[in-house]
């Protein structure tokens, strides 16, 4: 009798030109074991690229495609799936989780998607016009080529759903609040998971008040209370805060009219510009990449990192107010975990205000952990996220709940 096949949960990733799919195997225990890792980058470009790998780092693929072989997400999702599975060898899947941007008001955990689920995510896309229908597209993906299978939603605004009124209010009309115009917050499923992590690592500080640094090509700060969030800098979008990748951050809002008016630029201009064209990548007129910009002693380099560093202190200080003050910092994120300079540069600029030290050797260690001295009062540490691990297991979560009703 042949083996039965190992049943897996498939984590599904999509963004607007890219589709990311993780595997992992589903032990007896519920346990989640990473399987393998893979992308597809430039979907309907003239040269799709798929990179993929085992959990133990060993090559699946690393191949240009063509157009036509991966022309939207569907057909992606189709070729990064088989190529992924095909490699593991004789697996099932059981249910697929996908990373959605915006929940609104309605959701504030993950969900099962049906039907009825699915209508209201449609609805949804007005909130996050770039991200929600390529989210989106991945579902249906998923549901074309196993239309059986148990797919689930996580949202990146869920974490900061219990958050006070007051860090949701904006300063336009209370009427426009009611409609849900308010700030939502994200990066919610990476700060989900440093909530869980950090009670492990340190028990203490994690009761306390603690301020989230989620540094990459998408930026943000959220500040913790006994793990809760109780503020973030990105707000009704994932455009204000902190200046990113290509993402201005925070932006005086009469700029945009005055671009409009005075300038001519219309609505798809501004999107452009605002979302594609800016942040590191604007400033600097090189790349939107932070190592590529550390690597560069140019002073157009050096502008883009020193806006970045200035912006991301005084938005601790914003945070250090919501909680009163605040006694540790954690870097996450890909900037926050690898980039030293960028570490360093941030907890500098805090140093008049607040009593941080940071131990420069720990800082710049190749795995590093707490990064702040003996002396320093506030904790700074380096704690490394898991997005795709939090999909995971709420996914594992819901298809237990759904099991166990017989659904």
């Amino acid at each position: 009798m042949a083996n039965e096949a190992a049943p897996v949960i498939i984590v599904v990733n999509a963004g607007s030109s890219s589709l990311k799919l993780s595997v992992y195997f589903l032990e007896d225990d519920d346990a989640l074991r990473l399987a393998a890792h893979g992308a597809i980058e430039e979907i309907g470009a003239d040269a799709p690229h798929l990179q993929a790998h085992m959990a133990d780092g060993n090559d699946i693929a690393d191949e240009s495609l063509s157009k036509e072989q991966v022309g939207d997400h569907r057909a992606a999702y189709q070729v990064l799936r088989e190529r992924v599975t095909q490699a593991l060898d004789n697996v099932r899947p059981v249910a697929v989780g996908h990373r959605v941007l915006h929940g609104g008001r309605d959701f504030s955990d993950p969900v099962v998607i049906d039907e009825q689920v699915r209508r209201r995510l449609d609805e949804l896309i007005a909130l996050a016009p770039l991200h929600q229908p390529h989210n989106l597209t991945g579902i249906d993906a998923v549901s074309r080529y196993a239309p059986d299978v148990l797919q689930v939603a996580c949202f990146d605004t869920a974490f900061h759903h219990q958050r006070p009124e007051v860090s949701m209010m904006t300063g336009l009309p209370w009427f426009w609040f009611e409609k849900g115009l308010q700030r939502y917050g994200f990066h919610g499923l990476s700060y989900e998971y440093i909530a869980q992590r950090l009670p492990e690592l340190d028990p203490t500080l994690s009761k306390g008040h603690v301020i989230v640094a989620h540094l990459g090509n998408g930026a943000s700060l959220c500040a913790m209370s006994n793990c809760q969030s109780m503020e973030t800098t990105m707000s009704f979008t994932a455009l204000d805060g902190l200046p990113m990748g290509t993402r201005c951050g925070a932006l005086d809002p009469g700029t945009v009219l005055y671009l409009q008016q005075q300038h001519d630029l219309d609505h798809d201009a501004l999107q452009d510009m605002l979302y594609k064209e800016s942040g590191l990548k604007g400033i600097s007129g090189i790349s939107s990449n932070m190592q590529t910009l550390l690597d560069d002693d140019s002073p157009e380099a050096r502008r883009a990192i020193d806006f970045f560093v200035y912006r991301t202190a005084q938005e601790v200080g914003r945070m250090a107010v919501a909680l009163g003050g605040f006694d540790g910092l954690v870097f996450t994120g890909g900037i926050g975990e690898h980039a030293a300079p960028i570490r360093q540069a941030i907890v500098e600029r805090l140093k008049a205000l607040f009593p941080v030290a940071l131990d420069h050797e720990a800082n710049k260690g190749d795995d590093p952990d707490i990064i702040s001295t003996d002396e320093s009062t506030i904790t700074v540490r380096v704690i490394s996220t898991d997005e795709e691990g939090m999909l995971a297991r709420h996914t594992v979560s819901l298809l237990r709940k759904h099991t166990d009703k017989g659904e």
